[in-house]
């Protein structure tokens, strides 16, 4: 038989899409002991991670909750319980992420269409104003923080729009929620969700996720039953809310982790957080110019928390990855889907949103490329 020494996982900066790297605050209460999923403890600690969560999502909603699984859990969550077989879905599609919620959509049942941009480009209020006067749809999908392309889709003024030709507005704040504003209640959002591997700043495997009135009252009114099991949001909300009625046992020591991740973003105050965020990117794309490296997503729609560089015309992207992770212990993400070996793609989020990781980054790319 085999045998198998210890774990010795070698510490890397993470500065690719996701996961961040965590503080060692968070990281400290994965090592808590475990408790019982109706243990009166982890039932007050639920209480304060949803306080917590409505404090980042900026909203008042009651049903907000971190669902168990990663972001794309709560992506899945988000379509299985806001449609149902025939109904109409409008999906704006400029990404991997949206063309993901087009293959979710659909596998629901929806009639979905799809309203089409070159990735990295963005939406306006008047282009979804024009699809849906053409055919109005139950849903509207956009995504906030398109973590394929690094663009940034506004989003406060397409609430309004959408309301006004009897839809719901979903959006998928993955790679924005803690990192940069996410106006549930101003905006006027109905269902957004996330995950905690990113701008939170917690290992991955919870899917933060909040839904506002319409969206709540369009669920209660479903003429069938949520077709997931596991994700259906009218069970899980009587394990998360006063009922506390056995749902599944929910994953204790990351609830842990997502608490004190949440914790630390109250401490720093979020104009503090979106400033410190903003600033690194800055510093990121200074020192890109400076190299005569080209970036994918034009300034206005550009994500402080995802940057899309273009890689040089007679470059390997993968040799670069690669010499960045053997000589430096620095992770970088590549292209996905159309933007395939075209980017390299940098996150600088939640504790890696750092200036001694931005200034590594840019000495590394400079010596390995030659510039």
């Amino acid at each position: 038989m085999t045998t198998y020494g210890d774990l010795n996982i070698i510490p890397r900066t993470l500065l690719g899409p996701g996961p961040s790297d965590v503080h060692p605050r968070v990281l400290q209460t994965l090592g808590y002991p475990p408790v019982g999923h109706l243990d009166p403890q982890f039932l007050d600690l639920m209480n304060e991670v949803q306080d917590l969560l409505r404090f980042v999502f900026q909203t008042e909603n009651a049903l907000t909750l971190p669902v168990s699984g990663t972001g794309t859990a709560g992506m899945e969550a988000a379509f299985a319980n806001f449609v149902e077989p025939g109904d109409s879905v409008l999906i704006g599609v400029s990404g991997y992420f949206s063309e993901r919620m087009v293959d979710m959509a659909g596998r629901y049942g929806a009639h979905v269409r799809r309203l089409d941009r070159p990735w990295g480009e963005v939406f306006t209020a008047d282009e979804i104003e024009d699809a849906l006067r053409t055919q109005p749809a139950k849903l509207v999908a956009l995504v906030h923080a398109e973590t394929s392309t690094g663009a940034l889709q506004p989003l406060a003024d397409i609430a309004s729009v959408v309301h006004r030709h009897g839809g719901l507005l979903l959006a998928d704040c993955v790679t924005s929620l803690g990192g940069l504003p996410v106006q549930i209640d101003a905006w006027d959002v109905d269902i957004a969700y996330s995950g905690t591997q990113k701008c939170i700043g917690a290992p991955p495997g919870l899917a933060p996720i909040t839904v506002g009135p319409r969206a709540s009252e369009a669920l209660s009114q479903r003429k069938s039953k949520v077709s997931n099991w596991y994700l259906d949001l009218t069970t899980l909300a009587q394990y998360w809310g006063p009922a506390r009625a056995y749902h599944h046992t929910a994953p204790i020591n990351m609830n842990y982790a997502l608490r004190e991740a949440l914790r630390m973003i109250q401490e720093e105050g979020l104009e503090a957080r979106f400033a410190r965020h903003r600033a690194h990117a800055e510093l990121f794309w200074a020192g890109l110019e400076e190299m005569d490296l080209g970036l994918h997503v034009a300034r206005q729609h550009r994500l402080p928390t995802l940057t899309t560089v273009r890689v040089p015309a007679g470059v390997d992207e993968l040799a670069v990855r690669k010499l960045l992770l053997e000589r430096y212990n620095v992770e970088i993400g590549g292209g996905l889907g159309a933007l395939k070996g075209q980017v390299w793609r940098v996150g600088l989020m939640g504790y890696s949103s750092q200036p001694r990781n931005v200034l590594l980054l840019l000495a590394a790319l400079r010596e390995i490329l030659g510039r």
